[in-house]
């Protein structure tokens, strides 16, 4: 509770001692960043070609609305004052005076002084401060003399005293000195003006004449008219306020307007009808304070020299905006004019503007919706509830938060409010207390409308559409969703506006309205034809709403089945409007723009415009491009498009590039081309009254072609074709040799590959061959070992039977002897078993390595028995050669066919033959 009274306590302070805000002509400042030149602006005026021309120190700079040029005199000095004559803009410097002109859309100057020799050969500082044209005669002035220039011949008119400036009032030339008073040039004379003694010792910085009264502006102490011949200090409170702010340039415009640039308070405005005085400055909009310099252009709107920059303020426009500098006033959500002021509802509250006076209303501090007026009385929607204005008296009218919107019912005389949770109905205008909140509906609405007894059409703050059905108890009986009935997925952000008692919404870029026959949602033709792209829309009566298209906002003069457009341009409002809370209040002929930090007042009105004359000015690479000229391939095309037209009256300006259909807005008078085709091309300008699209000029130029398509890259192309071929064929060749060279080479491996494989199927039947030796020798042996082994056999037979016979023979000691030393010399030796075995071992080698893996657990003499199987030898056979009894071979047998595992049925020798 404390830490609510202490804010509101400060925002009470803040509003009491808030500086007086007021509605101000529109101001456009152009800072150094700008036109990227100096800081004094010395001296403002318009050229013939409609173009702005500055004294900026050591520029010239130029501004046609669409880019700044500046320039520099051949001997680098201060460019201390400018005017214009026909197509020359002279301009005067230290110790140089001369003229510009302009030429391929360049400045180019001519020295007078230099080819007159006026400076040569004289010790002075002359500093020309001014330029103006008397009697066909052009007059630059220091403050030591003036240089008459007549176009061929310069006189030098010496004057004995120190001046601050001449003017030309009535015919005559007027000189201020520094501190003798007022002198007269007559006929190449100076002569004194008598009644002014109270002008001596004074610096007069501006004689103005103004219905039939001499006005003399002093630097330090304020304005002096002379009228009937008697000077008196000027009657007006404004110039109490310009003895302080040090005058330093003064001029009478149309319209009975009076500016007076000072020193250090800005410039005031002084409307010499009504006696209304503005004064922009620091504080609101300007720069600075130092006004240097005042110029004028076409539209009478100002120009101002400021000490570090420059000030377009739009004096005549019908435009005026109410500025707030120092941030308290916040962003503005809706603004409606009292019979006093204004009031505002903005993030920060609810403010009133009286009296030139800006205060925070108390207790409404916080997020402010709208402002709607009902009668005599005015309803404020507020985060908080619902507040309403009568008579000077604030108060709060309803609890509910967030009254969004507020609309009129099209049934009756009823109001509709929209609010963070429903919708509230005011049935009697006059008493607004009697009020009803729709029952069962329980959802933030933004937007709404009503056509239709017990029917209201409300947009969700986030997004769909609903049809609300309710009975005469304020009873919801249905929520239709009509946007996900219709199966439209992007239905964030509805808007919905009402145009001649029919209700259209805006959803996801295109225009509905409800067909209650067919309860669908149909496509409004005539919108969709006319407002595309459109981001907001608002309405102000019957025939007039406003629109927020391509970034772009137009006012609407609905006639018939036309539309009548008045766009309001861009820089008016840029970077400045509130999404999706655009608010328009009509105020008579005025309509009111809530902007982020104020408002905009504007007076729209729907006269025929004047004819529209544009210049166009083609750069490519910084180079001016001509009509019907050529421009290099894919480069740049800058088209400056000069209406030289500064203020609310600048046109509308579209373009057309080769006839396509689209128009497209030209924004800042610019219009930036790239990556064009080849060929012709045709830039067609239009401005639009409203209605129409009408052509005001045109702009042709060709595209060359490009660098790879010129004659002498065709020939290039050619002789590359050519060398390509050249190259191709030479590749060719040396390919059919290499090729050649690869067939031989081929052929020859062949050939040593067919002999290779000759030669190994020569040593392959070599080694068969060798082979079939070895096997035949193997069976010879075999043979031989078979012959030895029945050698063997029959010479053991023999040797058993002579055995025998000598056994019976006992009587024959002697044969016997003999015969036993035959048998001894005829026995088999150890040698011949030795060799025996080897061989048979070699002759069975692989059968013998079989039968051990088989039968691992058989003897040496179980593997020789085989072997003697094998070979088919019988028993009786085998005893001799294992010098075992036969006996023992048939018991040997018979153990060994029990080591294989051989039944009695199966053969042992043919068993150890399948081995």
């Amino acid at each position: 509770m404390k830490a609510k009274l202490l804010y509101i306590f400060i925002f009470s302070f803040i509003s009491l001692h808030l500086a007086a805000q007021e509605l101000l002509p529109f101001v456009e400042n152009y800072s150094k960043s700008n036109y990227q030149g100096d800081n004094q602006i010395w001296n403002v005026v318009q050229g013939k070609d409609n173009a702005m021309y500055f004294a900026n120190n050591n520029y010239l700079l130029r501004y046609d609305g669409v880019k700044w040029e500046k320039y520099t005199l051949p001997n680098k000095t201060i460019i201390r004052s400018i005017m214009v004559d026909g197509d020359k803009i002279y301009s005067g410097s230290y110790q140089e005076f001369g003229y510009w002109y302009r030429k391929n859309a360049k400045m180019h100057y001519v020295s007078i002084s230099k080819e007159k020799k006026v400076f040569d050969e004289k010790n002075n500082n002359d500093e020309i401060w001014k330029i103006f044209k008397f009697n066909n005669k052009i007059y630059f002035q220091s403050f030591n003399g003036i240089f008459i220039f007549d176009g061929k011949v310069i006189k030098e008119k010496k004057i004995p005293f120190l001046i601050s400036y001449c003017f030309v009032v009535d015919s005559q030339i007027f000189i201020a000195s520094v501190e003798k008073g007022i002198y007269r040039l007559n006929n190449g004379e100076i002569e004194k003006v008598d009644g002014l003694s109270l002008l001596e010792k004074n610096v007069i910085h501006s004689i103005q004449k103004y219905q039939g009264k001499t006005y003399f502006f002093t630097k330090k102490h304020g304005v002096y008219v002379f009228e009937n011949n008697i000077l008196t200090p000027w009657k007006n409170g404004l110039n109490e306020i310009l003895k302080s702010a040090n005058i330093n340039v003064a001029q009478f415009i149309k319209n009975d307007k009076l500016i007076v640039g000072t020193a250090n308070k800005g410039v005031y405005i002084l409307d010499l009808i009504d006696g209304a005085c503005k004064n922009i400055n620091r504080n609101n909009v300007l720069m600075n304070n130092s006004i240097l310099s005042i110029g004028q252009d076409k539209e009478n709107d100002l120009w101002l020299g400021l000490d570090n920059g420059i000030a377009h303020i739009e004096v005549n426009s019908p435009i005026s905006i109410f500025y707030d500098s120092s941030g308290i006033l916040g962003s503005v959500y809706s603004v409606a004019s009292t019979p006093k002021g204004y009031l505002m509802a903005s993030n920060h509250g609810v403010f009133k503007y009286e009296e030139k006076e800006l205060s925070l209303i108390p207790s409404t501090q916080g997020q402010a919706w709208v402002i709607s007026k009902i009668n005599d009385q005015y309803l404020i929607g507020h985060n908080e509830g619902t507040f309403i204005y009568k008579n000077g008296q604030f108060s709060k009218l309803s609890d509910i938060n967030g009254g969004w919107n507020l609309s009129k019912s099209g049934i009756n005389n009823s109001y509709l409010q929209a609010t963070y949770s429903g919708i509230i109905i005011y049935d009697d205008p006059n008493n607004l207390k009697q009020k009803v909140a729709i029952k069962g509906l329980l959802k933030p609405i933004k937007y709404l409308a009503q056509n239709r007894k017990n029917e209201i059409w409300a947009a969700d703050i986030n997004r769909g559409l609903y049809r609300i059905l309710y009975n005469d108890a304020y009873e919801t009986k249905k929520v239709d969703n009509v946007t996900q009935r219709s199966k439209i997925n992007n239905d964030f952000g509805v808007k919905i506006f009402e145009f001649r008692n029919e209700i259209l919404f805006l959803i996801n870029n295109s225009w509905y309205t409800y067909n209650s026959f067919t309860n669908e949602l149909e496509l409004n033709q005539l919108f969709n034809e006319n407002f595309k792209n459109v981001s907001n829309i608002v309405s102000i009566d019957e025939n007039h709403f406003m629109v927020l298209q391509d970034g772009l906002l137009y006012h609407i003069y609905a006639q018939g089945s036309k539309f009548i457009r008045n766009s309001i341009q861009e820089k008016y409002y840029k970077g400045k409007i509130i999404n999706d809370n655009l608010k328009v209040f009509k105020d008579k002929n005025n309509y009111l723009l809530n902007l982020d930090d104020g408002f905009i007042s504007l007076d729209l009105k729907y006269n025929t415009k004047e004819k529209t004359n544009v210049k166009i000015e083609a750069f490519n690479n910084d180079i001016l491009v001509e009509n019907n000229s050529k421009i290099k391939h894919n480069s740049e095309l800058r088209i400056n498009v000069i209406s030289g037209i500064y203020g609310a009256s600048k046109p509308d300006l579209f373009y057309r590039i080769n006839g396509k259909k689209e128009f497209i807005p030209i924004k800042e008078g610019l219009i930036l081309l790239n990556n064009l085709n080849s060929g012709s091309h045709d830039v067609t300008i239009y401005n639009n009254d409203g209605l129409h699209y009408n052509k005001i000029t045109s702009f042709q130029f060709v595209v060359a072609n490009a660098w790879y398509y010129s004659i002498w890259m065709i020939l290039v192309y050619l002789i590359v074709v050519g060398l390509i071929l050249y190259l191709y064929y030479k590749w060719n060749k040396i390919k059919y040799i290499q090729k050649l060279k690869l067939q031989e080479e081929e052929l020859k491996h062949q050939r040593e590959i067919l002999e290779m494989e000759l030669k190994a199927e020569n040593e392959l039947n070599s080694q068969e061959y060798e082979k079939h030796i070895l096997e035949l020798e193997l069976q010879s042996k075999s043979s031989e070992v078979a012959g030895k082994s029945l050698s063997i056999a029959k010479q053991s037979e023999m040797i058993e039977n002579i055995q025998k016979i000598l056994d019976t023979e006992s009587d024959f000691n002697k044969l016997k002897s003999e015969i036993k030393k035959a048998i001894k010399i005829n026995a088999v030796n150890k040698h011949e078993w030795e060799i025996f075995e080897t061989n048979l071992n070699q002759i069975n080698n692989e059968f013998i390595i079989a039968l051990s893996k088989k039968y691992p657990n058989l003897t040496s003499k179980d593997i020789k028995l085989c072997v003697y199987l094998k070979m088919n030898l019988s028993s009786k056979e085998i005893a001799p050669m294992m010098n075992i009894s036969f006996r023992g071979v048939e018991l040997h047998r018979y153990r060994l066919r029990k080591k294989l595992g051989l039944h009695q049925e199966e053969m042992l020798s043919k068993f150890l033959l399948s081995i």
